[in-house]
């Protein structure tokens, strides 16, 4: 058996090693990746920015977008540049980084949008307390605590993976270090990892999900009880590209890590990583900037003012 230490880069096989192909996909991602990252800083300059945008909502909001910046770009850019270059090598080093930073990230995209989901129905269902409950030390304790719980968390399924013994290949048959297919290259029993793997999942998004559904649960009830069409109608508009969101980044989660193995292909697998680690990032402030008015009207003035800003120049 080869000790792990002796591995000292991995291959990643990416979607194809056609020469045309790979430079399609380098286009393809350079421009899922430019968007995606325009999108997000739109989002954090208006909130940076725009005054009345200065609330707990939108903090949270800037955070999502914080994180989803910082999510692609753990491996879009490398990937895009793999491609460019035909070259396909990671370094071990590189390829831990990556697996700590995509699970980091992840729960803490996860964790975010659940607290987003209780600020929602602190909003709707006790607007009198909101800035009671919802005060700054709170929200700056909470957005601490994601942080906390979601570094522990990936520091874990990092040194699980990577305590592991690599004696197979050094092949993975993905766009980047994926604890899936590294468990594929182990020759130590994984058995016990892949049921830590299930279960964290499992538990995660069952917890973050049941959370959801509960806020959501009495949103609804109290948006129903709203004699204002008008009202019920902003009160939705607000919840709408929440819940949205929450919903396609879980969907494409569970997907991606809950799946049965006999779903499991090397084609089905590079799509379901596109889906959760390219997918959201990319559609969370286009969900966003389509449904939300203040996010909207905040663009708008922030476009006028540079636009004003270039005239008098």
């Amino acid at each position: 058996m080869v000790n792990q230490t002796s591995v000292t880069e991995f291959i990643l096989l990416g979607f194809s090693d056609i020469q045309s192909l790979q430079t399609l996909h380098a286009v393809v991602f350079l421009a899922l990746y430019l968007t995606t990252l325009m999108g997000n800083f739109l989002i954090i300059m208006a909130v940076i920015w725009v005054h009345h945008l200065h609330t707990p909502m939108y903090f949270f909001l800037a955070i999502l977008s914080s994180i989803d910046a910082c999510y692609i770009s753990t491996t879009v850019p490398k990937s895009m540049i793999d491609s460019l270059i035909n070259n396909n090598l990671i370094s071990f080093s590189g390829c831990i980084t990556q697996v700590f930073l995509v699970v980091t990230l992840a729960s803490a995209e996860l964790t975010l949008l659940t607290i987003m989901a209780y600020d929602r129905y602190v909003a709707i269902c006790h607007p009198l307390q909101y800035m009671l409950i919802m005060n700054w030390t709170t929200c700056i304790q909470m957005a601490t605590g994601l942080w906390v719980c979601s570094v522990i968390n990936g520091m874990v399924h990092t040194v699980n993976t990577f305590s592991l013994h690599f004696c197979r290949s050094n092949i993975i048959e993905q766009y980047f270090c994926d604890i899936p297919q590294l468990l594929k290259l182990s020759c130590s029993d994984t058995e016990a990892i892949e049921m830590f793997v299930f279960v964290d999942v499992l538990c995660l998004g069952f917890f973050c999900f049941s959370l959801v559904l509960v806020s959501y649960g009495h949103i609804f009830s109290a948006v129903f009880k709203i004699q204002s069409v008008q009202g019920r109608y902003k009160a939705f508009s607000t919840c709408t590209p929440h819940l949205t969101v929450f919903s396609l980044f879980i969907c494409t989660v569970m997907f991606s890590y809950m799946r049965p193995k006999a779903l499991s292909s090397s084609t089905l697998d590079l799509v379901s990583a596109v889906l959760y680690t390219v997918l959201p990032p990319l559609m969370n402030p286009i969900i966003y900037s389509l449904r939300n008015k203040e996010i909207q009207v905040a663009l708008w003035k922030m476009s006028m003012k540079r636009l004003e800003f270039h005239w008098v120049t």
